[in-house]
């Protein structure tokens, strides 16, 4: 099991956007599946491209950073604007059991996968049983 995937529950929680770099930065929503071979991670970047997101993974300490640009002009008048834009950050504690060298990513339609092999030893083993 994920025993060193630490995951936040915020089920039911408002999330107020931080102020950082001038404008406000989101805590994107995110599922982390476990897997035999890897742990997967899907997190919600609306309005990210992969040009904008820098991923960091070190000592056990993943990183997501996604820069967004902003919808409209900075002179624009809304009549009612209700959709915040910033930037998106979010970091987790997942543990050594990840083969760094092995790790992908991709976004599509606003969705970032991020793919975390495990290394070999934290893979499940199935033992065979020999008898008479």
């Amino acid at each position: 099991m994920a025993t060193e995937t630490a995951i936040e529950k915020r089920e039911g929680q408002v999330v107020q956007p931080e102020r950082t770099r001038g404008g406000p930065t989101y805590r994107p929503n995110v599922d982390i599946i476990e897997k035999d071979d890897e742990l997967l991670l899907l997190a919600d970047l609306p309005g990210a491209r992969a040009d904008s997101i820098d991923i960091d993974y070190e000592r056990g300490e993943l990183s997501i950073y996604a820069r967004i640009e902003p919808r409209q002009s900075p002179k624009a008048i809304y009549l009612l604007r209700e959709y915040g834009v910033g930037d998106f950050h979010r970091t987790f504690r997942v543990g050594e059991a990840i083969d760094v060298n092995r790790i992908e990513a991709e976004v599509k339609n606003g969705v970032l996968t991020l793919h975390l092999p495990k290394v070999e030893a934290a893979r499940p083993k199935k033992i065979k049983v020999s008898g008479s």
